[in-house]
């Protein structure tokens, strides 16, 4: 059953729940009234079942709180589940990216973690921001294109590049 709905019903039961109890304590106080209660056994019977209506408020309101959390501020199983599904395919590609830079050398390093870093980047900026030559950044966006680890988009005089979906 899904939370709400079951917050719903707990909170529905709880309802009517309070209102017998209430109305025991009801007919349970006109009765010590009634006997005036001095120390005699009626009189210890009724103060005894007061008692126990006060304890059973307590756990009628435990019900009842349970039921407005169920209702207003507990979370799906679904939107639980999504949530941890993302979170593992967040780790999961951020270890492929790690497993894949220990097989590179630290030119290669600098080249896809820029990348990474900024979708889309353009050869010329690439050069510049990890210091290397242009020849040096072609040839290993070239190692890269057959590796499948990137792809290149025309862009006026130079290319864009970017990951692969998979990694």
């Amino acid at each position: 059953m899904e939370n709400k709905k079951l917050g719903f019903v707990i909170l529905s039961i709880s309802a009517v729940a309070s209102i017998l109890a209430f109305g025991f304590m009801g007919v349970i106080g006109k009765q010590t009234t009634a006997l005036r209660c001095y120390p005699t056994n009626e009189c210890q019977r009724v103060e005894s079942l007061l008692g126990l209506s006060h304890v059973a408020v307590g756990l009628i309101s435990f019900i009842g709180a349970l039921g407005i959390y169920l209702l207003f501020f507990s979370t799906s199983e679904d939107a639980i589940l999504k949530r941890l599904e993302e979170e593992k395919s967040i780790k999961t590609g951020h270890d492929k990216f790690e497993l894949v830079l220990k097989a590179m050398d630290d030119s290669e390093k600098k080249v896809i973690k820029a990348i990474k870093e900024q979708e889309g980047i353009t050869q010329s900026t690439l050069k510049y921001r990890t210091d290397l030559s242009k020849a040096k950044v072609s040839q290993i966006l070239t190692d890269f294109e057959k590796k499948n680890l990137v792809k290149r988009e025309a862009k006026g005089k130079t290319y864009s590049v970017y990951l692969v979906e998979n990694f």
